[in-house]
């Protein structure tokens, strides 16, 4: 009911009446009818704060924030008596623009309200106090954090945190980051949770920064100095922040479990003595990871640091023995290993040109993403060519290289050539610091079991049935957990191709990956090329296979893109009615135009566009204005540097409200922009000789966005102040072509302004396999 009655008030835009008022009328109606129901052990005291702030961050090449009145409802949860210490569950109300937002997050929100009502009807006091914050402004780039985190007043009493979080529609919540240090807070969760789903593997990936993502969790991490725990659901991530995502497709099951995890670790958390003393437990990071959804293994960073080192050593003292075995051929043994060492290096570099060059020439001919609805074709097309390159260099070295060697040695060879790479790798992620190198010891310490337990089988004739079975048996637990894992991360990056902008090859990224895995997999078993008899049967049925993929993929059969109502993969399309003036210095209008503006968010653009739209192709193509910041471009945040620059123009009438600027007065100028939407960009450019020195934002030290201009996304809640700013600047003694070069663009995402009707005529025409958010904006440039 929770679920179905938020994304019922869609879009909830930051500023809009649906969000300020609806949502945030809702959340306190619910939550006045469960503090009237609460048992005499708790009190519940609920507060609506509407902060104003800024901050800078490197989130997307580094941008400034400024936010006014938006709205946090926040709740505490506590024993009659009070607490001292607290513990934060997180969530936000707000979506963005065009879209319902079940998923995120209002179903963390669901949640909540029911775990608020679950421990307030308990009989027994918490002995800490639980915080419920229900955030209004996540989708805004994280401001409604920021503003409570750095001022409410119960900030201060938080000793811990749970982030609820999407990347996906529904499935299991991941825990993909944890800390900073505090291991007590990954052991609350392997003690608590009732439904595990956690790996450090997806913490490093994410904090790594090739996920164009973030969570609150940073903000409450770098502004709070708070540790916790971030979690997010991940399946079915294709419609994540589109307007599919509601919440009938969010099945029961997930939410029952998310809520079994979260109510359990929450009420864990505020009943622990180490919350109160938090600050005490932070040494180390650590290791943690979920076996198969079952239970998780945690362990501190150091146990495992020291694990890693011991199975690497023992893994180095094997292949010392072997090949110290017999003196007088232990140069020759040395010389036979590294050979092995370096042809499987080899082997694995040139499968790897191999499958890229395939993935670069079908994203040349323009069918990428084939694969993005079906999914199987990723594997027969990459899979394939890499297990058949893979093996195709092997055979020629076995059958040029080693010609007439005795099979039983080369294949010994080969198996301890694997292991060496494998405990190589191990000792330098190790050396690095990456809890992910637990995967590493897992491939260096069951192999090298299976290997002592069948020496003998080596030294025979052939590879026996027996032999076989025993070394699947060692090979098993780490090639079971290595396609847990792989399908995991699947599951993750594939619908993110479809999101990452212009600039990246998809097909290249999970063609890498691709081999990757057919890489790990297979390590193991390249000692079985130089065993059996031939491999030529099983080379021809790969090879039949990709080349039969390789011509369906080429003809076109498999369009990238799925409306399909039970389970759609759409395209996303950003599409704005854009005008634009362009003023001198001496405030002169010297250009002013219009027209649509049209964003396709992967590879493809908007090819697979225009044939349901022909006239785009006999349109103008924006170019960059060379002389404005960000090309003269309305950008919402700046990501310009993830998108190819072939934007469409089609001509037609001006929309929006002019912005006007104060004329310049000194090296420091105070502006006011007295009227506006609720969502604006304002673009800094200093002139040539000119250093933007300070301003008025976050901490007083610009930060410049990739490209070296400078970035503040605005936005507001209901009846916001007008935007007060300064910027100081050093300039040289003769400045002809002025000091510094503003823009401001304006964003209108809902209200009369919103969609032009030539906008809104154009998004009909679109194709159903396409999401379109479309919407009015302006960019106006002024010379001081």
């Amino acid at each position: 009911g929770y679920l179905d009655n938020i994304t019922a008030i869609w879009p909830r835009t930051v500023g809009s009446p649906e969000n300020e008022v609806l949502a945030v009328n809702y959340l306190l109606e619910q939550i006045g009818a469960i503090e009237r129901e609460t048992t005499d052990a708790h009190k519940i005291s609920v507060d609506i704060q509407r902060p104003t702030g800024s901050f800078s961050i490197d989130f997307l090449g580094g941008f400034t924030s400024y936010y006014a009145n938006i709205t946090n409802v926040v709740v505490k949860l506590e024993p009659q008596n009070g607490a001292q210490h607290a513990v934060l569950s997180n969530c936000h109300f707000d979506s963005v623009p065009n879209t319902p937002g079940a998923s995120d997050d209002a179903v963390s929100c669901a949640v909540m309200l029911e775990i608020l009502n679950t421990l307030s009807k308990s009989p027994e006091p918490l002995q800490h106090a639980v915080i419920f914050l229900f955030n209004g402004a996540e989708e805004n780039i994280l401001q409604a954090s920021h503003g409570f985190i750095t001022q409410h007043e119960w900030a201060k009493s938080i000793r811990a945190f749970i982030n609820l979080e999407a990347a996906g529609v529904g499935g299991k919540e991941l825990v993909f980051q944890t800390g900073p240090e505090n291991p007590w807070l990954v052991q609350a969760y392997v003690v608590a949770a009732k439904h595990p789903f956690a790996s450090v593997v997806a913490q490093e990936i994410f904090q790594s920064g090739i996920i164009p993502a973030d969570t609150d969790f940073r903000i409450y991490r770098d502004f709070g100095n708070v540790p916790g725990i971030d979690l997010a659901f991940i399946e079915n991530g294709y419609i994540y922040h589109t307007k599919y995502d509601t919440s009938d497709r969010i099945l029961t099951d997930s939410i029952q479990r998310a809520g079994d995890n979260i109510l359990a670790v929450v009420k864990y958390l505020a009943t622990s003595d180490k919350l109160a003393k938090s600050f005490e437990y932070r040494h180390g990071h650590v290791v943690f990871f979920d076996v198969f959804g079952l239970f998780v293994l945690a362990y501190p960073a150091r146990v495992g640091t020291i694990m890693n080192y011991i199975t690497a050593a023992i893994a180095f003292l094997y292949l010392s023995k072997k090949v110290l075995q017999t003196k007088t051929r232990a140069i020759d043994n040395l010389k036979k290993l590294f050979t092995a060492f370096g042809l499987t290096l080899l082997s694995w570099l040139c499968t790897l040109v191999a499958v890229l060059t395939v993935a670069v020439f079908v994203s040349v001919i323009g069918r990428s993403l084939s694969w993005y609805t079906h999914f199987y074709v990723s594997v027969f097309l990459y899979g394939t060519a890499a297990a058949a390159k893979l093996i195709l260099v092997h055979t020629l070295i076995k059958k040029f290289f080693y010609k007439n060697m005795n099979k039983q040695y080369l294949g010994d060879t080969f198996f301890d050539a694997s292991l060496l790479i494998w405990s190589i790798i191990l000792a330098v992620m190790t050396q690095m610091g990456l809890c992910s190198a637990f995967i590493c010891t897992l491939w260096v310490a069951f192999p090298l079991l299976a290997k002592l337990m069948i020496h003998r089988e080596f030294s025979q004739k052939g590879a026996t049935m027996k032999f076989v079975m025993m070394y699947m048996l060692g090979m098993f637990i780490p090639y079971l957990y290595m396609m847990y894992l792989s399908w995991t991360v699947f599951e993750m990056f594939t619908p993110i191709m479809g999101r990452s902008g212009s600039e990246i090859l998809p097909d290249v990224v999970l063609a890498g990956f691709i081999v990757v895995i057919t890489v790990i997999l297979s390590s193991y078993f390249i000692n079985f090329i130089y065993l059996v008899k031939s491999t030529k049967t099983t080379l021809v049925a790969l090879s039949a296979v990709f080349v039969v993929t390789l011509v369906l993929v080429c003809s076109g059969i498999f369009f990238p893109y799925s409306s399909d109502a039970t389970n759609p993969k759409p395209m996303r399309v950003f599409v704005q009615h854009t005008s634009r003036r362009f003023h001198d210095l001496d405030g002169n209008l010297v250009k002013s135009d219009s027209g649509i503006w049209i964003n396709g968010f992967d590879y493809n653009g908007i090819s697979h566009i225009t044939p349901h739209v022909p006239e785009v192709n006999d349109t103008i193509r924006t170019t960059c204005e060379e002389q404005a910041p960000f090309c003269g471009l309305p950008w919402i945040l700046p990501v310009h540097f993830m998108f190819r620059l072939v934007n469409t123009e089609i001509t037609c009438e001006s929309v929006g409200k002019q912005i006007v600027l104060p004329p310049p007065i000194d090296t420091r100028r105070n502006i006011l922009i007295s009227a506006g939407p609720s969502h604006m960009s304002l673009y800094v450019r200093p002139c040539e000789g000119s250093v933007l020195s300070t301003w008025s934002f976050g901490d007083g030290t610009p930060v410049a966005s990739v490209g070296g201009d400078y970035f503040v996304f605005y936005s507001r809640g209901l009846q916001a102040t007008p935007w007060h700013f300064w910027l100081e600047l050093r300039v040289p003694e003769k400045h002809p072509n002025g000091i510094v070069s503003l823009a401001v663009a304006a964003h209108y995402f809902f209200g009369e302004d919103h969609k032009s009707p030539q906008l809104s005529a154009l998004l009909k025409r679109f194709p159903n396999w396409a999401f379109s958010s479309g919407w009015s904006s302006t960019y106006d440039l002024f010379v001081f």
